[in-house]
């Protein structure tokens, strides 16, 4: 199987595909995976649109990029979309990757499953700890950051994983970049600064929590039952000041009265 640094498909930039498009097109294919392993063999635009959580049309529009239109009363064929989507992803490929940082977040991805399924092959792990150095991790021995650069070269990465606390991250992406790393995917809660022709993704789990909390507290407001209106209490009634209309019969003159 080809490696990731030696056999590069053409890319969605040079095909012209927005940035838009490539994010969705994961959804299309998980969706579409399940409709394989479920032996469906074709599938209309709208069922599938509401799988992937997206409408219709802009899914008859994101396939029209890879040259893919359906046919007219039956749909699209799910086996050759899986095949379609994967290669534009870039999936048909071995794509090794090196995860650096290995506390509970690193350990984590290393034991996730879904890396290989999906083309991805965990190259490496790589912490800065000597206490974790020579110790298995799924499987994998924790190498120390040392032979970071090494380890690169070896394995012809092109897409590493930092996932240490934020203070180093910097550093290590540098460090990354420097080996020829090209793909970053960011696990640390900060923002990476990288050169021209570096891709980076962030993953914040904190951000997504704070996002939602939002739209809890705003849900929280609109079922909440609204308050009765009520008028604003009446001003205290002035003193009224009776006209001096002239001395009345008595010859008296009428004092000031309250109203």
């Amino acid at each position: 199987m080809a490696t990731g640094r030696n056999h590069r498909p053409a890319t969605s930039r040079s095909r012209g595909i927005p940035e838009a498009t490539v994010a969705r097109l994961p959804l299309y294919l998980r969706a579409l995976t399940a409709l394989s392993e479920r032996s469906v063999p074709t599938v209309s635009s709208e069922e599938l649109a509401a799988a992937a959580g997206v409408n219709s049309a802009k899914l008859r529009k994101d396939f029209s990029y890879l040259g893919s239109y359906g046919t007219r009363g039956v749909g699209y064929d799910v086996e050759y979309l899986v095949y379609q989507i994967s290669r534009e992803l870039g999936l048909t490929q071995d794509w090794p990757v090196v995860i650096v940082g290995i506390g509970n977040l690193g350990a984590a991805l290393a034991n996730y499953g879904g890396f290989a399924s999906r083309g991805f092959r965990v190259a490496a792990l790589i912490d800065a700890d000597p206490s974790l150095a020579g110790k298995p991790v799924a499987g994998i021995d924790v190498q120390h950051t040392d032979a970071l650069e090494q380890i690169i070269a070896d394995n012809g990465v092109s897409i590493g994983v930092i996932a240490t606390p934020a203070g180093s991250a910097q550093q290590v992406c540098d460090r990354l970049v420097a080996a020829g790393i090209t793909s970053i995917l960011n696990f640390a809660p900060t923002v990476l600064s990288v050169p021209e022709g570096v891709d980076v993704r962030k993953v914040d789990l904190s951000i997504e929590l704070q996002i939602l909390a939002f739209h809890e507290q705003r849900k929280a407001g609109e079922d909440a039952p609204e308050e009765e209106e009520t008028a604003p209490p009446a001003a205290p009634p002035a003193a009224a000041v009776t006209k001096r209309p002239g001395p009345g019969p008595d010859g008296d003159v009428p004092a000031v009265m309250p109203a």
